[in-house]
């Protein structure tokens, strides 16, 4: 497939500080692109490259034809949808409002059913009129993730697969509701959408990603399938930790950690 999205040559630099330093990537409609890197590695920094929330010190980000930053905030608002690291609410919005939010102006049934489909999705079905400040941090990740998907799939009724970015979406998660996440997003990447999705579980980026992007030091470490990326040289190199790398009972590789004794 031909890129949908790609960075070339991309830099960003603050403060005399390179955060991102050269990047290339070409990303296809339908993948699902995981980004891996200990902290600090520039993984949100490129997030928000690959967003449009950023624009590259050097180099260029393009969607489509057209260079990102050619997109007025509305239009590129259509075509892809983030869910940021940190959302912080301090009004008392319930949840069906807040997950109304991603549906901008589009009011009706349309509106009223992609808002219901993402409550369910998200298990948030019986929460719907729970003061959101009042939820748990897991609960609120699961609503702001809901309110994104509205915005994803209204917009996509309309234009056609759109752009769905993630940061750290399962960070204060327990582990069925990251899983939840996980296939979520896979379906929809099986339904034309681009997912790039920032985590630090390696073992779920094996499980779901399509291609693992490693960050180190702002540069690409790595750039591949999951069996290609997961090798226990580059991991410890990167990550600066001993590791192993073994395979389940369907041949997928999976991290195991080696802990030095106390």
């Amino acid at each position: 497939m031909s890129a949908r999205l790609q960075a070339i040559a991309a830099s960003f630099a603050t403060g005399g500080t390179t955060l991102v330093d050269r990047i290339d990537l070409n990303i296809a409609q339908g993948e699902l692109i995981a980004i891996v890197g200990p902290n600090g590695a520039g993984k949100s920094t490129l997030l928000r490259l690959l967003s449009g929330d950023l624009r590259p010190s050097a180099g260029s980000i393009r969607l489509g034809a057209r260079e990102l930053a050619s997109y007025p905030p509305r239009e590129l608002a259509e075509r892809r949808a983030v869910l940021a690291q940190h959302i912080a609410v301090s009004f008392p919005f319930t949840v069906d409002e807040i997950v109304r939010m991603g549906a901008g102006e589009l009011g009706g049934r349309q509106a009223n059913d992609a808002v219901e489909a993402a409550l369910q999705e998200v298990g948030l079905g019986d929460f719907r009129s729970r003061d959101i400040t009042t939820l748990s941090g897991g609960e609120q990740q699961r609503a702001h993730f809901a309110r994104v998907l509205v915005q994803l799939w209204t917009s996509e009724a309309a234009r056609g697969p759109g752009i769905l970015l993630l940061d750290e979406p399962t960070s204060s998660l327990d582990i069925r509701h990251q899983l939840d996440l996980a296939q979520t997003a896979r379906r929809c990447a099986r339904n034309g959408t681009t997912v790039i999705a920032i985590l630090h579980d390696l073992n779920l980026a094996v499980r779901f990603a399509d291609r693992i992007v490693m960050m180190h030091d702002g540069h690409l470490a790595a750039d591949g399938p999951p069996a290609a990326v997961m090798r226990p040289e580059l991991i410890g190199t990167v990550f600066d930790v001993d590791l192993a790398i073994r395979t389940d009972a369907s041949g997928n590789p999976f991290v195991l950690p080696e802990l030095a004794s106390l």
